[in-house]
């Protein structure tokens, strides 16, 4: 179905299901329960997790196929910014032409810094993208302030010259993005006992936009370009000798991946319409780069799993203080209380990162292959117990000779 094989139909479907029944699946717990901050089904927060997951998956096209890390991605995510925000102020609060120019946009920038940068490989490569993105971080916080803002960043404003759609609102503020009319913030909520879900226009228009890039990667993994590109993965320089030229489909790539990044921009944009020069920053760049090796570098799902563990962990785990700690171990000797919530403090809140880092070293120890291959191997190996307790009673059953 969809061109699509069984396997691949199926990831397919339960991307949707998760991304569709999000709002239930990530509120667990009741309103006012002291597990309630775990909750993380709140508009912003799943915006977030579709959104880096289309920036994931769209970098996974480049390393997770052809093996080339670029340390500069980050640079395509806030040129999709800044262009959906100029989009905003000259033409129309409709998403539709401003998300179009921030790929298009996009794309040719990622054609220029990828016909340069791939010129090289390997850490050079690396560093030619970085520096590309810092050259542009550079540029939109200091020297093109006109165009992106500068230090404060781009904004919309009541006296911009919209071509189409009204400048301001019959009550005086700045209209808000919208798809033909539907406004992005809206939300319905819904109440089901102490349960409270909301239900967020702007999070479900990320998602279908999500699937459709889940299935375009899909398509693009399992086509003959695809091949080629884990071809270059495997033995570039072998693949030269054959006499075919690597360079436009490492190029093409490059320049997919930053259309992805630009769409990821260009959504972000229009949930919140502002831009600014720190998307471009290089912990941007390298925040995409710890999603893919954490979810699984290569595979389908993996940007998708890593994506969202790492926007969990920065939106709810940062948000644990000593006083919820103390909550959590009122029930110990006080002075056990102080010596457990010493111990777990700087691995919460402002050190949320120190947990990161120790997850991020245990994943590329032990599970190289990221979240992806640790749940293959969960489900191996409840095969194996499954088959081996299955031996026994098949023994029981044979009769003796």
């Amino acid at each position: 179905m969809f061109g699509l094989t069984k396997t691949d139909f199926n990831l397919l479907l339960i991307i949707a299901i998760l991304v569709l029944l999000a709002p239930f699946l990530l509120n667990p717990f009741p309103e006012g329960s002291k597990l309630a901050q775990f909750n993380g089904g709140y508009p912003d927060l799943m915006q977030r997790f579709v959104i880096f997951g289309i920036f994931a998956i769209g970098f996974n096209i480049l390393f997770g196929l052809t093996g080339y890390l670029s340390f500069g991605h980050a640079a395509f995510l806030g040129v999709g910014s800044y262009s959906a925000v100029w989009m905003f102020k000259l033409l129309s609060m409709n998403i539709i032409p401003a998300i179009l120019l921030a790929v298009i946009v996009a794309g040719i920038f990622a054609l220029v810094i990828g016909y340069v940068s791939l010129r090289r490989s390997g850490i050079y490569f690396s560093i030619l993208t970085l520096a590309f993105a810092q050259m542009s971080f550079a540029l939109a916080y200091s020297v093109l302030t006109p165009i992106t803002g500068g230090e404060t960043g781009l904004q919309l404003a009541l006296d911009d010259p919209r071509v189409l759609g009204i400048q301001v609102t019959e009550q005086g503020n700045i209209p808000v993005p919208s798809l033909f009319g539907l406004e992005m913030r809206s939300s319905a909520e819904l109440a089901l006992g102490p349960w409270l879900f909301t239900f967020n226009v702007g999070y479900y228009v990320c998602a279908l936009i999500m699937m459709a890039s889940f299935y375009l990667a899909i398509r693009i993994f399992r086509s003959p370009f695809g091949m080629m590109l884990r071809a270059i993965k495997s033995n570039q320089q072998r693949l030269n000798y054959t006499g075919l030229n690597s360079r436009p489909y490492t190029l093409a790539a490059f320049v997919i991946s930053g259309m992805y990044a630009g769409l990821a921009g260009g959504l972000m944009a229009s949930m919140d319409p502002l831009a600014g020069a720190e998307r471009m920053f290089w912990t941007a760049s390298g925040e995409v780069v710890l999603m893919t090796i954490l979810g699984g570098a290569g595979t389908l799902i993996g940007p998708v799993l890593g994506a969202g563990m790492i926007k969990y962990m920065e939106n709810i785990i940062s948000k644990i203080n000593s006083a919820i700690l103390h909550e959590w171990f009122y029930w110990l000797p006080a002075g056990l209380e102080d010596f457990m919530v010493a111990v777990v403090y700087p691995f919460i809140g402002k050190g949320w990162h120190l947990t990161l880092g120790i997850i991020f070293m245990a994943v590329v120890i032990f599970l190289p292959g990221g979240l992806v291959e640790g749940g293959q191997r969960l489900l191996n190996l409840i095969r194996r117990r499954k088959s081996s307790s299955a031996e026994p009673a098949k023994d029981n059953l044979t009769p003796p000779a």
